[in-house]
């Protein structure tokens, strides 16, 4: 394995964890997935990672509060974060922990790449001291157009990614949904958006 490939995710969302698993694979890298901040904490105990990627709204101990924790703990690993709220007190708190990102979902792939690619430079000591996070408060609303590199939107990785799952089962949506780990009601619903935006007929 590549130093600096090494990525933990700790994400609640399974659609959230399905999209990044899929677009970090798609990214040279290999990627570790825990639920709760708890989960996580065991997976660091087994092993270090390069690189940790946190949802600051998690059950039970919150991304911020885990990242600290681990900090104290004397973990290394570059972090980026990324949450539905732009939270500038969390960015605050960001900066001193020396996270590398500070990314809002719904994130551009492009925006989670180049995140991903100057926490492995940190990593691989490409990057000396002294060199901040980069704040990024990506905002852009759902259906924005494709970024200029042709990868899209992480909406766009959930779209093909249900669909690929829908067609795998011949079109029965209760299997789908329980691939999914959605509710057959919230598969019908995202279907029903993509009708609308011409992806089915």
């Amino acid at each position: 394995m590549l130093a600096g490939n090494d990525v933990l995710v700790v994400e609640d969302e399974v659609r959230v964890r399905t999209m990044l698993a899929s677009a970090l694979k798609e990214m040279g890298f290999t990627a570790t997935f825990a639920p709760t901040a708890e989960a996580a904490a065991k997976a660091l105990a087994q092993r270090s990672f390069d690189i940790l990627i946190l949802d600051l709204n998690l059950p039970g101990k919150g991304g911020i509060e885990f990242l600290e924790h681990v900090r104290r703990q004397g973990c290394d690993s570059q972090a980026i974060i990324l949450t539905g709220f732009g939270d500038l007190d969390a960015a605050r708190k960001a900066i001193h922990l020396e996270v590398v990102d500070f990314l809002t979902k719904p994130c551009t792939l492009g925006a989670l790449e180049v995140a991903l690619s100057r926490a492995r430079n940190r990593r691989r000591g490409r990057i000396g001291e002294g060199h901040g996070p980069t704040l990024h408060f990506d905002l852009a609303p759902p259906n924005v157009p494709p970024a200029s590199n042709g990868k899209g939107s992480m909406e766009e990785v959930e779209q093909r990614h249900i669909l690929d799952v829908l067609e795998k089962h011949d079109g029965n949506r209760a299997a789908a949904a329980v691939e999914l780990g959605i509710s057959v009601r919230k598969l019908y619903y995202r279907l029903e958006e993509y009708q609308k935006k011409g992806l089915l007929p």
